[in-house]
């Protein structure tokens, strides 16, 4: 094998933004020829990211289409990528997280008996409709994989537990930490002007994201009242929610928070402005898992809206609050960290967990020692 042939696969922008570092690595590699193959599960969001970070897939299913189900994202996915790998017969297939678009890929190299490697593997809530669909997701995945790359030694535990092979798991960090270094601008100008009139310096400012499934109707309209409470009570707090495009999710949100001056409802953000925004925030409130890893190198407590999360290095590290989704705990929550000085720094300050910026190249240098083009095992990632 005079070159490894490696397939990242995905199809959202989480998995983009996740993905992007470590295909550049990839591509500065001399061993090893890189493929990227996108389903676009989301086609505008995702393209935000391919445009950011210069990536040309060579492989594009385009397979969103409105009111999609979980069912037709699967079997459009897993047609597609079966075709493409049996077209471009990769020696690996790359895939990230717990998307559904991820499942389906490692499904599809398992058919084509292509070896596949796991990028952020091992996070478990152990619910597995918490968050759905992703825990079934991650837990099938993980069945299916050759290659292991937990960005943690927690991640690695639940794997070993699952009687995964030890030598074919490599601890890494996440890889969203290394996007990071490229993103974040001191005299950033957001392309949305909205975000450039509000004054940072002087007023706290929440940012915030919900949107997952398991969260839509109750739970979604008990953050809202949440959040309309607290800015309704402060005058001077001021929040920047980016809202899913999803109806569902937007329609109730804009019918609740859609009247009030200090409330910002914009579009998803593309993810120089979402980073920069974040960066610049008081603190963060999401259901999002990615932002539980990305804020904390930030010095941003985070408050996670959610009431299981795969993600408790951050709870254990105190850089993540578990608020779950009832409406006077979120308030109390949220009030607790615009009034404790205290409580704030002990999070601001505590150490993230989940990476150093290195894990692209760990994962590189991973994939490099499995097909023995070199002899030295890469170091486990150590907090």
């Amino acid at each position: 094998m005079d070159t490894i042939k490696v397939m990242s696969v995905f199809g959202t922008r989480p998995e983009a933004i996740k993905m992007a570092p470590l295909i550049k690595k990839l591509e500065q590699t001399e061993q090893i020829q890189s493929i990227v193959c996108v389903t676009a599960q989301h086609r505008e969001m995702l393209d935000q990211v391919l445009e950011i970070f210069d990536l040309h897939p060579q492989y594009d299913l385009n397979i969103m289409q409105p009111r999609q189900t979980l069912a037709m994202i699967t079997t459009k996915a897993l047609n597609g990528l079966s075709q493409v790998m049996a077209e471009a017969k990769p020696d690996l297939v790359l895939v990230h997280g717990d998307t559904t678009t991820t499942f389906s890929g490692a499904l599809g190299a398992y058919y084509n008996q292509i070896k596949v490697g796991h990028v952020e593997a091992g996070l478990r809530t152990y619910d597995k409709y918490q968050p759905f669909p992703e825990e079934m997701n991650r837990c099938l995945t993980s069945q299916l994989t050759d290659l292991h790359f937990a960005p943690t030694a927690l991640a690695k535990q639940h794997l070993l537990q699952e009687n995964i092979n030890q030598n074919n798991i490599f601890v890494t960090g996440n890889t969203v930490i290394d996007v990071l270094q490229t993103t974040i601008e001191q005299n950033y100008h957001f392309t949305v002007e909205e975000l450039n009139q509000i004054d940072f310096a002087h007023k706290k400012v929440i940012a915030m994201t919900a949107h997952r499934r398991e969260n839509i109707v109750k739970p979604l309209e008990n953050i809202c009242n949440a959040v309309l409470k607290i800015v309704q009570e402060q005058e001077d707090v001021e929040v920047v929610y980016a809202v899913h495009k999803n109806p569902a999710v937007s329609e109730p949100v804009h019918a609740i928070l859609g009247n009030h001056k200090r409330i910002h409802l914009l579009e998803p953000l593309d993810l120089k402005d979402m980073h920069n925004l974040m960066s610049r925030s008081y603190f963060v409130m999401t259901d999002s898992g990615g932002l539980q890893e990305e804020v904390p190198s930030m010095g941003k407590p985070v408050l996670v809206l959610r009431n299981v999360t795969e993600r408790p290095e951050g709870i254990d590290a105190g850089t993540l609050k578990l608020a779950g989704t009832e409406e006077e705990n979120i308030y109390q929550m949220a009030n607790t960290l615009l009034h404790d000085k205290k409580v704030y720094q002990q999070m601001a300050q505590a150490k993230n967990p989940f990476g150093d910026g290195r894990a692209s190249e760990r994962i590189v240098n991973s994939i490099l020692y499995y097909f023995g083009k070199s002899q030295k095992r890469p170091k486990d990632y150590i907090i």
